[in-house]
């Protein structure tokens, strides 16, 4: 009898045993440490998103007490974009010198200064000088922060920690909105000088937090320091067998042979950085062409399609719309700020579960109708005597519509997409280029809004924009494959094929199953 229940228990444990084997593998829990440092790392973004956020509403204050013409505004306004591509630039080149850690020490000290001089700026000479030094600082941290994150992060929440510099840029934009409004009230010489100056204090903390962040595995790999290089793995991986994994691909992309495991190791002065640029853009491979077309692409569609005039102008666009006093002009910000704010922690979830590509596709074609309903009810203001309730609603569900629209894709995903698709070798010099691009279109956006609204009505803009982002969406469509899931070594096979890259990715999909079934 006890065998006979013995051999059912046995049975019974036999066959749980091979149910639960057939349950799906468990998805890894967060690794809170490539959280805390991707964190970090990313507070850099609210430099450039405090900025954003603060100029849109300080511009009507310094416009009143410096009595500048709006061309003087607009150059104001959008110049330090422009200026930026200076520390863009440098920081490649920068952060394979001494390292990205530093590299992000060096963004907050320049911004830093750039603060305080714009903060004490007596004319509009002066305030020209602050918005330069401050605008090298935001170069350097734009390019930093995303490569520093993609390096540390595992690949399981690549996309998650990855799109934490849109996050704080997004957080920094409503911090610079509720400083518009927070020192509005106070008198005009000091109330936009307060605005501008308060944008010292976030980099402050930003170098103190620095200290507790490790260095990138992937740059002490570049230096032959291998021990520290797995410590930092170790750390930042999921399991210690994706830390080998992980160790093992970044050798490969170094040309470290696979059986040398020294903690220190020689590393060919190539690895330094030296005919990086001839490779990108001299003598480029089909792969690196594709990957170079598509990073630079996706900067270039993310500004062309007016994210910064509205972010930058959205007072302006509200007193057009039929709201022409200050305070309601700011608060109405505020609630542009905090929508896009929430719809970037909202995709942040979501680009490691559904990926980039349908994420992407979503936010342009929303982007899309809401900028043509934008221009539609603008349109009917602007040939309009009268104030139209519905059109001032239109408006104003337009606006709200396209930056949730732009966060839950367009806005993250440009920045995690450009950081994963380099290799290794050619990855600190490739983002600065799709940096560069991103600088001198949001530059060139912000310096001619006003121009440009004045030559074809403000209405008429925003169908401008409409069409950029249109021409974008097929763009996207036909060049850009999925990266969900790959390790940053793999990413680089499913490109090179441009228009063929689907056919590219089902062949590297069946000898990925073919290598499985043979284990």
């Amino acid at each position: 009898m006890a065998d006979r229940k013995s051999e059912e228990n046995g049975v019974s444990v036999k066959s749980k045993e091979l149910i639960t084997d057939f349950d799906p593998p468990k998805p890894p829990k967060r690794n809170k440490y490539a959280f805390a440092c991707a964190m970090l790392a990313s507070m850099t973004s609210v430099l450039l998103g405090y900025d954003i956020g603060v100029m849109s509403g300080a511009q009507k204050y310094i416009e009143r007490d410096l009595d500048c013409t709006d061309t003087q505004i607009e150059i104001l306004v959008g110049i330090l974009n422009l200026y930026s591509l200076v520390g863009s630039a440098a920081a490649g080149r920068t952060s394979d010198w001494i390292g990205r850690r530093y590299t992000i020490v060096l963004a907050g000290a320049i911004f830093f200064v750039g603060a305080i001089l714009m903060g004490f700026a007596t004319n509009y000479a002066f305030l020209m000088v602050g918005r330069f030094v401050a605008g090298i600082g935001v170069g350097y941290a734009l390019m930093i922060a995303p490569v520093y994150t993609a390096e540390v992060s595992p690949a399981s929440a690549r996309g998650f920690l990855t799109s934490f510099p849109e996050v704080f840029i997004n957080a920094g934009i409503l911090l610079g909105y509720v400083s518009n409004y927070a020192f509005s009230k106070l008198p005009l010489h000091l109330g936009w000088r307060l605005m501008l100056g308060v944008g010292a204090i976030p980099s402050i903390f930003l170098a103190l937090g620095v200290l507790g962040m490790p260095e990138s595995p992937r740059w002490l790999v570049m230096q032959g320091r291998l021990g520290d290089a797995k410590k930092v793995l170790d750390k930042t991986s999921d399991s210690l067998e994706e830390s080998k994994l992980r160790l093992a691909d970044i050798k490969e992309a170094a040309g470290i042979p696979e059986d040398c495991n020294d903690d220190v190791v020689q590393v060919s002065k190539r690895s330094h950085g030296e005919g990086i640029w001839k490779e990108l853009l001299i003598h480029p491979t089909p792969t690196v062409r594709h990957i170079l077309l598509a990073a630079v692409g996706i900067h270039f569609f993310q500004q062309a399609s007016g994210i910064d005039a509205v972010v930058l102008y959205s007072p302006r666009i509200f007193e057009k719309a039929g709201i022409v006093k200050d305070t309601p002009q700011l608060l109405a910000t505020i609630a542009v700020g905090f929508v896009k704010t929430v719809f970037i922690l909202v995709a942040t979830f979501f680009l490691d579960k559904i990926g980039r590509r349908p994420l992407l596709l979503a936010s342009v074609g929303g982007m899309i109708a809401s900028l043509t309903i934008l221009g539609f009810a603008l349109t009917i203001i602007d040939h309009s005597d009268d104030k139209i309730s519905w059109a001032i609603a239109l408006c104003f569900i337009g606006i709200l519509s396209y930056v949730a629209f732009f966060s839950i894709g367009m806005g993250p995903i440009t920045w995690v997409y450009s950081s994963e698709i380099f290799p290794l070798r050619l990855r600190a010099q490739g983002c600065s280029m799709g940096v560069a691009m991103n600088r001198v279109v949001s530059g060139t956006i912000g310096m001619t809004f006003i121009s440009l609204y004045k030559a074809i009505s403000i209405g008429g803009a925003f169908f401008v924009f409409a069409g950029v982002a249109a021409v974008g969406f097929i763009f996207f469509y036909t060049l850009y494959p999925e990266t969900r899931g790959k390790n940053l070594e793999e990413v680089e096979k499913v490109f090179g094929t441009f228009f063929s890259w689907r056919s590219r990715q089902a062949e590297l999909d069946r000898q990925k199953e073919a290598a499985a079934a043979e284990k």
